[in-house]
């Protein structure tokens, strides 16, 4: 019998299970931050997923949302490049730390941190500030990070300089420097305690970072093809659960293949099915051990007709509770 409900969970356009008396309390918060890309337009992504009814879509399972509008963030063409290595990577370090501040002040009053972005860099400052909060509370976090990139490159081994490409290496104390020592604590998160789900584009000098990082919990989209997204899920769930108060999902949209999710920042041919995807969240919210979730890359400039964003959308209320049965 509970092979056969869980078969059953999916996205129908059905009335939401969930009942108000369980909802969360939900803060939103959009960072509108594209300084990390080369390709402009993931700074609308925030505003395309409110467009796409992120808040009402949430409320409609029982949860209560708080709309705490978006993170500051500096405009582009009026700042300076920086180093080639890490471009704006001043501008974006403020932008992270802003964040880390909103998001940790959100778990400090209870509320569920829900972050719209925005390019992927932000996350260095979102869960900085879940890290914060729980070690205030001598309890770390785990990490799931879907996305099509590993996203731990440094200045020194990024061939393109752009920050987006470097959150990950940033959480695990690899660097840049700026990024890493938000909250002057590093790594934020434990290398056992990091997971890395659906990635299929890797430099050749981020597969050593992975090594030299210590992350033993990596899944290619290879290994989701031969083993199935629940065995990859479950295993990613106990590692990032391991000793952990929890943790925090990060979602880059280019996780999804680009017939699902066009409208991304740098697609890459190959990614999670529209089912997968929604298994995948339906899992997490399954384990019922989310403490912050955000939604990254979604450009847009280069979606069709808002696709991207209302499944943006769909997979958020997936994790946050929502079944057909």
């Amino acid at each position: 019998m509970t092979k056969r409900v869980k078969a059953v969970q999916g996205t129908a356009k059905t009335q939401p299970a969930a009942s108000h008396a369980h909802g969360r309390r939900i803060r939103m918060m959009g960072v509108p931050l594209d300084m990390g890309a080369s390709r402009r337009g993931v700074d609308m992504g925030p505003s395309a997923m409110r467009v796409a009814g992120m808040e009402a879509r949430l409320e409609a399972l029982g949860h209560h949302v708080t709309d705490a509008g978006n993170i500051r963030v500096e405009v582009v063409e009026t700042r300076v490049v920086g180093s080639r290595k890490a471009r704006y990577l001043r501008e974006i370090a403020r932008t992270c730390t802003r964040t880390a501040e909103a998001v940790k002040k959100a778990l400090d009053e209870g509320a569920t941190p829900l972050v719209l972005g925005g390019d992927h860099s932000l996350a260095a400052g979102s869960v900085s500030g879940v890290a914060a909060h729980f070690r205030e509370r001598g309890e770390k976090i785990g990490l799931l990070w879907f996305d099509a990139h590993s996203d731990i490159n440094t200045p020194e081994t990024s061939p393109s300089g752009n920050v987006h490409g470097m959150p990950l290496a940033a959480l695990l104390g690899l660097g840049p420097e700026a990024l890493c020592n938000i909250y002057h604590f590093a790594p934020k998160v434990a290398p056992e305690n990091a997971v890395l789900i659906g990635v299929r584009d890797i430099d050749e000098a981020e597969r050593e970072n992975i090594r030299r990082a210590g992350m033993a919990e990596v899944y290619t989209m290879r290994d989701i093809d031969e083993r199935g997204m629940r065995t990859v899920m479950e295993e990613a769930l106990r590692a990032a659960g391991r000793g952990t108060s929890g943790y925090h999902v990060s979602l880059d949209m280019d996780w999804i293949d680009p017939e699902d999710a066009p409208g991304v920042g740098t697609p890459v041919r190959g990614g999670a099915t529209y089912r997968e995807a929604h298994l995948a969240m339906e899992i997490v919210a399954d384990h019922g051990r989310m403490v912050s979730f955000e939604i990254v890359e979604v450009n847009p400039v280069i979606d069709e007709h808002n696709r991207t964003a209302d499944l943006a959308v769909e997979l958020a209320c997936s994790a946050f509770g929502k079944k057909i049965l």
